[in-house]
């Protein structure tokens, strides 16, 4: 069998009572949280498992994100996120996780699901999105250092086009104070 692999399993995980904020919805840190879980989930899909870690000392360090908080999520949510590489080279990856909440009539003090677990559709709507630079780094040097050849292959392999929203930044706000210019 040949070809580029399909999409990477998604991440499904509840939202918990604990979670939601004095608003009556999910609290900006465990969207962040839940995206952590599916950097994790990412780099156990790919061999940069914990096995992986303890052997080589080396490790998937996030430098950048950019988090867009679309919709609010109440609890009884279920929680799905989908991940897509949009770049990689020798030691850096770029990709963006997208969240999706539909409701589950259940408990929400469940534990996450196996990632990939019901399919892999994401389910509901939209709720948020982030945009990751993440660098490969021995931890021994604290320095970038390349991936495993196979790891770049298979993710390089699973390469997507960036969506509209990816690559901006935050939007400027009208009558902000005026940034001194480097003379």
């Amino acid at each position: 069998m040949s070809g580029a692999p399909g999409p990477l399993p998604p991440h499904r995980e509840p939202v918990r009572a604990e979670w939601i904020d004095y608003n009556g919805h999910l609290s900006e840190a465990y969207y962040v949280l839940v995206f952590g879980h599916a950097t994790d989930a990412l780099m156990d899909g790919i061999g940069l498992d914990a096995a992986y870690r303890q052997r080589t000392g080396c490790s998937l360090y996030t430098v950048e994100a950019h988090v867009r908080y679309l919709r609010e999520v109440s609890a009884g949510s279920e929680l799905t996120v989908r991940t897509r590489p949009l770049g990689v080279d020798a030691g850096k990856v770029r990709f963006v996780h997208e969240m999706y909440a539909a409701s589950t009539g259940s408990s929400p003090e469940v534990g996450p699901t196996a990632p990939g677990s019901a399919g892999t559709a994401p389910e509901g709507e939209l709720v948020a999105t982030e945009e990751l630079f993440a660098l490969h780094v021995d931890q021994h040097t604290g320095r970038s250092t390349p991936l495993p050849d196979r790891v770049r292959h298979e993710l390089a392999a699973r390469v997507e086009a960036a969506p509209p929203w990816a690559g901006r930044g935050i939007r400027p706000v009208a009558g902000g104070a005026a940034v001194a210019s480097d003379r």
